[in-house]
């Protein structure tokens, strides 16, 4: 399949927002440069996992990482990894899929900008699915372990994003390790909780992120990623107890 790839400058272009809700970016060749793209297929799979039912996000993340996993990862990583890539195959090759999975786009031009053409970083879902494939699915033989740590990954996404956040974690060791010691330690429901009394932190500082901070302050003195589990249990546990009473 021909994935043609978009010129710079279609962001916040409102005719462009226009011209996907109506399926038509691909009648605008204006809209695309001479370099193209070919994969063997471009299955559809959520893109948008924004829910506040729990188990319907992970089953939405279940399926994208699994379809990523078939379908995009055995391209080369310049590929998968590429945000022009993907919002040019979102644009142009998905708008009547996108717009049937998710009507809020029809609401404006800010919800586009929010679904479908979002940086391609950790904020982004389709990223987050692309991770989680490569360290969850490629590290698991059985299928029992593979759902285990995604739905591990849905349940504690806010310590998840602030592992893929920084480059030196971005670690398939360092990630599953981190994921064991919260199950194991039943640490996920204080990890999300909000720290309360603490002007000097900000107003929505999460224990959890401000354990995966301490590690990165302490980087490169402390290389966290390369530890194993029993090491790095013990340093996740005194983070934690600086600010959290562990009783």
């Amino acid at each position: 399949m021909e994935i043609k790839l978009l010129k710079k400058g279609y962001k916040n272009d409102e005719k462009f927002y226009e011209h996907f809700l109506e399926g038509r970016i691909l009648d605008n060749p204006e809209y695309f440069s001479d370099e193209t793209v070919f994969i063997k297929e471009a299955p559809d799979f959520p893109v948008y996992l924004s829910d506040k039912n729990e188990e319907r996000r992970y089953k939405k993340f279940k399926d994208a990482c699994e379809i990523i996993k078939e379908y995009y990862l055995d391209e080369d990583r310049e590929i998968h990894m590429d945000e022009l890539f993907w919002h040019s195959l979102l644009c142009a090759y998905k708008s009547e899929y996108l717009l049937s999975e998710y009507p809020q786009l029809k609401e404006g031009h800010s919800q586009f900008k929010n679904i479908v053409i979002k940086k391609f970083d950790w904020e982004n879902y389709i990223y987050k699915c692309v991770i989680a494939s490569q360290y969850i699915i490629d590290n698991t033989e059985y299928k029992e372990d593979r759902d285990h740590y995604l739905r591990l990954i849905v349940e504690n996404l806010d310590v998840y994003n602030y592992i893929i956040k920084y480059e030196i974690f971005r670690n398939d060791k360092f990630l599953m390790n981190v994921l064991d010691i919260v199950y194991e330690n039943d640490l996920s429901q204080i990890l999300k909780a909000k720290i309360k009394d603490r002007p000097d932190l900000g107003k929505d500082e999460r224990y959890g992120r401000r354990v995966i901070f301490e590690f990165n302050k302490s980087y490169p003195v402390v290389l966290a990623p390369t530890l194993d589990k029993k090491e790095l249990e013990v340093l996740f546990m005194e983070n934690l107890k600086k600010y959290y009473c562990l009783k």
